[in-house]
């Protein structure tokens, strides 16, 4: 989930941007193309009434207002035509109708007051904007060729001479439908480019499903090698603890039990013997003896020296090297106890571990323990001059790593590291672990 939740986030985020913005660009685009488009036919509406201005100009320009000069203007213009429904319409000032080439049936009516379906006076603007200088007027007409009302834009003039409005103008409605196309395409375009970001976040959720599943699987048989080492561990201790009780501290006491039965024995014999006095001179070297076994095992169990500091719990360990006749050498530098109190347990084990394999394995004549301490970092160095070993094949036994495995997870989990390297000219174990 904490993977998969900010994926789709992301994901519909990027997908309403990038519909957004290619709304936004559609219409803009949109915007564009109309305007490209209406430039075009002004020009165009332009250069036709130019056309139609040039083809009555010998008979207005000639200072004629006869009723046959303007008769035959009307007859010129009637046959101009562009087109299926390109035509020219002339109009009075008092918006009769003189002229009309697809609507014969306007001519000579009075259309002053028509409108059309937007409720606009569509001959009244129509005059005014030619006699104000002549310009562009937009509304809607029914259009010849298919009897629709559809939007149209005309271009007018005045002819003052004659009291005229010369006028032409374009349905639009072929603008509409290339918009349309525009906005199909554009729109399918959003729609693919929305479906590939929405089928990739779901191949990507897919993924991280099945990675997530198999990483699960994985840590959990992790966890499961785990726990079983851990209880082999606690059964191993266990069952050292009871070797060391019954071969050690049971066997001495039981020793000093038949110690004292015999001296009461001698005792009730009114034994007064010389070898009363020497079993009980024995009797307090058999309990020192026990009580250093007992001590030991303690120590083992509970490292009791950590009490009084990293440094002098480690240089004890040290110390107790010399009962297996290998001579350590036990240095230290700069401050060792600012770790917090995990750490010095998990530095003492790691030497614990270490110069117990130097005893048992390592066939050393000499060990040297280096505790080096800073601001950033407290690092313990352990190098003996023994036979050494493979440190990768230990690792991958399950019957043999698993002191190695148990020093590397205690480092590890204070975030310190730990290394091992072994050769035939002996064994260096360092772990550094942070301070903070």
């Amino acid at each position: 989930m904490l993977a998969i939740v900010p994926l789709i986030t992301a994901a519909s985020i990027i997908a309403y941007t990038v519909r957004h913005q290619a709304i936004v660009l559609e219409q803009q685009q949109q915007e564009i193309i109309k305007e490209t488009y209406l430039a075009s036919k002004d020009s165009e509406l332009k250069n036709y009434i130019a056309l139609a201005r040039r083809s009555i100009a010998h008979l207005y320009d000639s200072g004629r207002t006869d009723a046959a000069a303007m008769e035959e203007a009307k007859t010129i213009l009637a046959k101009l035509d562009y087109g299926e429904d390109g035509y020219f319409f002339i109009y009075d000032y008092e918006g009769n109708s003189l002229v009309h080439a697809r609507q014969w049936n306007l001519v000579g009516t009075n259309q002053w007051e028509i409108r059309d379906t937007n409720g606009k006076l569509v001959i009244q603007d129509l005059i005014n904007r030619a006699r104000h200088g002549g310009g562009f007027e937009d509304y809607v007409w029914k259009k010849p060729s298919s009897h629709n009302v559809e939007p149209k834009r005309a271009y007018v003039i005045a002819l003052p001479k004659w009291g005229w409005m010369l006028g032409t103008g374009v349905y639009l409605d072929d603008i509409d439908r290339a918009l349309e196309k525009v906005n199909s395409q554009v729109r399918d375009n959003i729609n693919d480019t929305t479906f590939w970001i929405v089928f990739i976040a779901f191949l990507v959720i897919i993924l991280i499903i099945l990675l997530s599943l198999a990483i699960n699987i994985r840590a959990d048989t992790q966890l499961k090698l785990l726990a079983q080492r851990i209880v082999n561990a606690q059964e191993e201790e266990r069952a050292r603890i009871a070797r060391d009780l019954h071969d050690g501290v049971m066997n001495m006491l039981a020793g000093i039990k038949f110690m004292i039965e015999a001296i009461l024995i001698r005792l009730s014999n009114n034994d007064q013997s010389t070898s009363i006095h020497m079993t009980l001179e024995d009797l307090p070297t058999k309990l020192k003896d026990t009580l250093a076994e007992l001590r030991r095992i303690v120590r083992d169990l509970h490292p009791i020296a950590l009490d009084l500091g990293l440094k002098v719990a480690i240089e004890q360990l040290s110390l107790n090297m010399e009962d297996a006749d290998i001579a350590a050498e036990f240095s230290t530098h700069g401050e060792v106890d600012q770790v917090s109190t995990e750490a010095k347990i998990a530095l003492y084990r790691v030497a614990q571990e270490a110069l117990n394999n130097v005893k048992q394995c390592a066939h050393s004549e000499h060990v040297s323990v280096k505790l080096e301490g800073d601001s950033k970092r407290v690092k313990l160095t352990i190098e003996d001059d023994g036979v050494g070993f493979n440190v990768n094949r230990i690792k991958r036994d399950p019957d043999r790593g698993f002191g190695i495995r148990n020093m590397q997870e205690r480092v590890e989990a204070i975030g310190g590291k730990l290394i091992i390297t072994s050769s035939s000219q002996g064994t260096t174990v360092t772990a550094t672990i942070p301070c903070h």
